[in-house]
């Protein structure tokens, strides 16, 4: 799979850790539409669904391969055959199946959620995936809550399912914990002290439980991983999962870093809307990218910048993700430079005079106005010429 080696791949789960958020629940219909948007945004691995789980869930994996060509369509199972039947035959008709099956590495879950010991838990995490590879050339395995797993032993893990078979190895951080150092160190140790590791793809999974999703993962990518997973939106369990726009723009903003993805970042506005619509889940003013204020400036002091220059405070065209457009928010911060770009877009041109006492008018009404439009600032100049 990997040839170009600044090349990083984008998985997306909206439609499987994403779709775990309650009251979220997609139809099957409803999932199709989003991975054709998906497949149409340029992400290479769509995971579909976890098929065991419901018959609901293991008919979107079926209708999802059927619906797209392109993207790798994964399915999530836990390290038992049971979960790996039913996802084999659920990716009969993807036309690039993958198979995610894995099992907790921390000392915490092989302690507190499996009853076992480090031992058994390798035998598992092994029998998976070769049981897995009986079904499917291309088997990812994830390290359940790695970011609290001792190192050692999540090297030897990830050295076991590789020698079985594995070619991705996720590398998750279950529960949001790891700072950004030490979860890019993490990776770097995988990359350094694995002796097959050049023989799959280490992917980063980030949960946003402290705010690091996305710096977590490009710490992953800068350390080695080659595959990033998230949501679009950042949607997904508890704070959410790694926002997939974030990461594309970040990378693609900081050239410096030396990877890139395959990601057509104008459609990022669009899916956005479409998942945020569906899963009836509002996208919060001040998300970066997506989010209404994302390229709104009210402040007078950045709106006199933008209008000298955009770039002044704008890193990302909103063109570039497909945002609508850029937008001067009249407030009582706002400047005269912004009321004048607002006026001279009505046809209204005054002169020095005019406009300082426009926008005495102006800062009265906006103290007491937290929406100024366009009929406001109409008035404001036709006071101007009833009193001339």
């Amino acid at each position: 799979m990997l040839h170009d080696p600044n090349r990083v791949y984008v998985f997306d789960t909206t439609l499987r850790d994403g779709e775990q958020v309650p009251g979220c629940q997609l139809t099957t219909p409803e999932k199709i539409e989003i991975a054709r948007e998906l497949e149409a945004l340029g992400v290479d691995i769509i995971e579909a669904g976890f098929p065991i789980s419901s018959p609901g869930d293991f008919q979107s994996v079926v209708e999802i391969s059927k619906a797209v060509k392109e993207p790798i369509v994964c399915a999530l199972t836990r390290a038992n055959k049971g979960d790996i039947d039913a996802a084999a035959e659920s990716l009969k008709y993807a036309k690039h199946p993958r198979i995610h099956t894995g099992i907790g590495s921390s000392d915490m879950h092989i302690k507190n959620k499996f009853n076992s010991t480090r031992e058994e838990i390798l035998v598992r995490a092994v029998d998976a995936v070769k049981y897995a590879k009986k079904f499917v050339e291309d088997i990812e395995f994830y390290a359940e809550d790695a970011g609290r797993a001792d190192i050692v032993y999540l090297a030897q893990m990830v050295e076991a399912v590789i020698a079985a078979g594995a070619t991705v190895v996720n590398i998750p951080d279950t529960n949001g914990y790891c700072l950004p150092e030490q979860y890019g160190a993490k990776i770097r140790f995988l990359k350094e002290n694995v002796k097959n590791i050049d023989k799959a793809i280490i992917s980063v999974h980030c949960h946003n439980d402290l705010g690091l999703a996305t710096a977590n993962s490009l710490a992953g990518l800068q350390n080695g991983a080659r595959q990033v997973e998230g949501t679009i939106n950042g949607i997904g369990e508890r704070a959410g999962n790694t926002s997939i726009e974030e990461v594309v723009m970040s990378l693609k903003i900081h050239k410096s870093i030396g990877l890139h993805t395959n990601i057509n970042t104008r459609n990022i506005y669009e899916i956005s809307r479409m998942v945020s619509s569906q899963m009836r889940m509002p996208v919060q003013a001040n998300k970066a990218i997506v989010g209404s204020n994302a390229f709104a400036h009210s402040s007078g002091i950045h709106q006199d910048g933008f209008l000298k220059n955009r770039e002044n405070y704008e890193i990302i065209r909103p063109e570039d993700v497909g945002f609508p457009n850029a937008s001067i928010v009249l407030t009582a911060r706002s400047g005269r430079h912004a009321l004048k770009f607002h006026l001279e877009r009505l046809g209204f041109n005054l002169d020095k005079a005019e406009l300082d006492a426009a926008y005495t008018r102006f800062l009265t009404l906006a103290d007491n106005k937290l929406d100024i439009n366009d009929n406001d600032l109409t008035n404001l100049v036709s006071f101007k010429l009833a009193n001339d």
